[in-house]
């Protein structure tokens, strides 16, 4: 395991990050703990020391599991990293009562990274009015706060005015193969780069899109090594930019857990020609995808029941090749009400997507274009019926 980022008063953060979004659930969306636990394990005996979560991560259960999870090791041998949920904040007196829940919650006396969430440029001119950066500064000083960054969803503009405001002690972008020219992209990484701020990157495959691309898409890395995974492909690509200081996995399962350990225990750059690779996997998916969502799910609870997400991951699939037997089971799998033609377009999934998504308007795209390839399969087999 590569450790990257200097050490402050504990060990290094490693190459790899294990995120705190996607922790296994059961059927009443309560955290599957034990299952948590026994990932953290072997996390760390892989030597993870880096672990990431936030305030609202999972309705608010994901700091207190991590938390615990972390707490039968001894301090110094991890970094605990969350976030504080700037568009919720109305006040500085508001950040300091969040700030001192948090550290209950996650029975600490300090983070070693504490990140500003889904900054965009007016919640972070927000922030420096209220005397919130100045708080940060201070718990700084006072060593409840080791590393002091912020997450970002905006464009590159409000990237370059944040980044360049104050002396960062690192920064979290959304990267991967497919987003180089989304958001703060491959400009940003290269600005904080010129400027010694540490990037961590979040979604580096996309919500679990590039680990599974359909076998055409994915030749040219089958072509190269057919044992590799394909979200191996999709880590080390980011991993091989060297101002990467971290690369988060929101791990879901223990086999997750085993195939980035594997990817990162030894960890080796992109060749050029697995470059090459890459550059041309991502270019055929661009062309084929119909929108950017990742699945991190913020846009929920939408107030009419509709899976916003479920109904983005089955309309990029079929854009991708999925079979119309599969297709047919997601869409006839969603209640009637969490369909997307359910939505009655009230636009607060828009005001929370980090990805700024025209959601409503793709959501009226996405029943007509499902509807029409699986009416496709029905016309062929009352063709085939009739021969």
């Amino acid at each position: 395991m590569e450790y990257r980022m200097e050490a402050r008063g504990g060990p290094g953060p490693s190459l790899l990050g294990f995120g705190g979004l996607r922790f296994p659930v059961d059927g009443d969306g309560k955290v599957c703990e034990k299952t948590v636990g026994e990932m953290i394990d072997r996390a760390m005996e892989g030597g993870v020391t880096y672990y990431d979560t936030a305030w609202t991560y999972l309705g608010g259960q994901s700091e207190s599991v991590l938390g615990r999870a972390l707490s039968r090791y001894p301090r110094e041998s991890w970094c605990l990293a969350t976030k504080l949920p700037c568009w919720q904040i109305k006040s500085r007196a508001q950040a300091e009562e969040i700030f001192a829940r948090q550290l209950e919650r996650a029975g600490v006396d300090y983070f070693d990274s504490y990140l500003f969430h889904t900054l965009t440029r007016d919640v972070w001119r927000r922030m420096v009015e209220l005397g919130v950066v100045e708080l940060m500064e201070q718990y700084q000083k006072q060593g409840l706060i080791r590393r002091f960054g912020f997450s970002f969803h905006d464009s590159y503009q409000a990237f370059e005015e944040i980044l360049t405001a104050r002396a960062w002690d690192c920064c979290l972008i959304q990267l991967n193969y497919l987003d180089v020219d989304f958001q703060a992209g491959l400009r940003g990484y290269r600005l904080a780069q010129s400027r010694g701020v540490p990037v961590l990157v979040m979604e580096p495959v996309k919500g679990g899109l590039l680990a599974n691309l359909p076998e055409d898409a994915a030749r040219p890395f089958r072509a190269l090594n057919p044992r590799a995974s394909l979200a191996s492909w999709g880590m080390r690509w980011v991993a091989s930019l060297p101002n990467v200081g971290v690369v988060l996995s929101g791990m879901g399962a223990m086999e997750q857990v085993e195939d980035n350990l594997n990817t990162f225990g030894t960890f080796s750059p992109l060749s050029p020609e697995e470059q090459a690779a890459v550059e041309e996997v991502g270019e055929g998916l661009r062309r084929r995808l119909k929108n950017g969502c990742t699945g991190c799910r913020y846009c929920l609870p939408c107030p009419a029941g509709v899976d916003i997400p479920g109904a983005f991951q089955l309309w990029n699939k079929i854009a991708l090749g999925q079979s119309l037997q599969a297709a047919r089971r997601s869409w006839e799998g969603m209640d009637r009400e969490e369909r997307p033609d359910q939505c009655y377009r009230c636009g607060q999934c828009e005001r929370r997507c980090p990805q700024h998504l025209p959601i409503r308007a793709q959501l009226a795209q996405v029943t007509g274009e499902v509807e029409a390839f699986l009416a496709q399969g029905c016309v062929s087999s009352k063709q085939a019926q009739e021969l």
